[in-house]
């Protein structure tokens, strides 16, 4: 068994492109797509119109759900930016994805945790903003309930895989569209990647259980770097270009 992991295309429409290609070209027609798929300043509307094209299982992240879930007055800037792009069909695509699923019936796929899809299932934010890994037995807390040989989540953006003390496979493939961001939640921190390129992950099965080849792929990242300058988001505009927060 063999399948591609997709996450995080925060609306990056060139990037999902060089992906779908990357995907073809090793000869895999199974993806799965772990949310946030529209938010950012980038081109949201060309971004739904790919993946509603696709015969891709989808589960939501937390900035599909503030599409669907808050007014257009109370959206942080990249969601308004997005909600802005998408069709009343596009946000009613959002409305219909689970916010977890079981693939073929050994692989559990949510956003970020089982329970919530905004916390980081393998990394941890210390006082002073640094992000790590967390320890195993935090990890393994977050996993109850999810009692299959292959875990796949995404939201950090940080492509990473962990094993539990039980073979349990987690797995994050990365972020197709985002390579760096800041929040403020839990506290203010930076997620850089230190490039520009796409990721995603491919999940092949065999006799020793799964394996996962992570692939960056290149995209003309600063076409979509230029676009975010030109809507002022000089933010997205070095991440995209770099994969560092300027």
């Amino acid at each position: 068994m063999c399948f591609a992991a997709i996450a995080d295309i925060h609306g990056n429409h060139l990037a999902l492109e060089a992906v779908l290609a990357d995907i073809a070209a090793q000869g895999i027609t199974d993806i799965v797509n772990l949310g946030d798929c529209f938010s950012g300043p980038l081109t949201a509307g060309r971004t739904a119109e790919l993946l509603r094209a696709q015969d891709m299982l989808t589960v939501r992240g937390n900035h599909d759900r503030y599409l669907i879930e808050q007014p257009r007055d109370a959206m942080h800037a990249s969601d308004a930016a997005a909600f802005d792009q998408l069709t009343v069909d596009d946000l009613q695509w959002l409305r219909s994805l689970p916010t977890s699923e079981v693939y073929r019936d050994e692989v559990y796929l949510c956003h970020a945790t089982p329970a919530d899809d905004s916390t980081y299932w393998l990394e941890s934010v210390s006082t002073e903003g640094d992000v790590f890994l967390k320890p195993l037995a935090e990890i393994e807390a977050l996993a109850k309930g999810a009692d299959l040989p292959l875990i796949l989540c995404g939201h950090s953006h940080i492509p990473r895989v962990v094993r539990l003390s039980d073979n349990r496979l987690i797995v994050n493939p990365g972020s197709v569209g985002c390579p760096a961001y800041d929040d403020d939640v839990p506290r203010y921190h930076k997620v850089e990647t230190g490039h520009p390129l796409a990721s995603y992950c491919i999940l092949e099965k065999g006799q020793a259980g799964w394996l996962p080849a992570f692939r960056t792929v290149a995209y003309d990242h600063m076409a979509m770097s230029r676009l975010a300058k030109e809507n002022a988001r000089l933010d997205w505009a070095g991440a995209l270009a770099t994969g560092w927060m300027p």
